[in-house]
């Protein structure tokens, strides 16, 4: 299994991304990723699926998790410890996706 640091190597540049903002099919908030140290691998993560299906959807969650490697299996048996990644599993439950807007600085 690859590793998340090895993984975001691979990844686009994000450091021009201020936050990412992620809304429920509703247009009520999910949540804001912001950049900022400990956030800045979902960033990239994020900013990467933004770039690849324009949302976060079944198909996005499920490459997302495989982006996040370790993480992965570590949100699952910790919910709660890694948000960015909870919020990738739950779309595998519910299949609700989420709007997601990319705010540059």
């Amino acid at each position: 299994m690859q590793k998340f640091s090895d993984v975001l190597q691979t990844l686009d540049d994000a450091s021009n991304v201020e936050r990412i903002e992620l809304y429920n099919k509703d247009g009520s908030p999910a949540g804001v990723i912001e950049n900022k140290p400990g956030s800045q691998g979902s960033i990239k993560v994020y900013s990467h699926l933004a770039r690849m299906y324009g949302e976060i959807s079944l198909d996005a969650a499920v490459e997302g998790l495989s982006l996040y490697a370790e993480h992965t299996e570590d949100a699952e048996n910790c919910p709660g410890k890694h948000p960015n990644v909870d919020r990738l599993l739950n779309i595998l439950e519910d299949e609700q996706p989420l709007t997601i807007k990319v705010i540059e600085a």
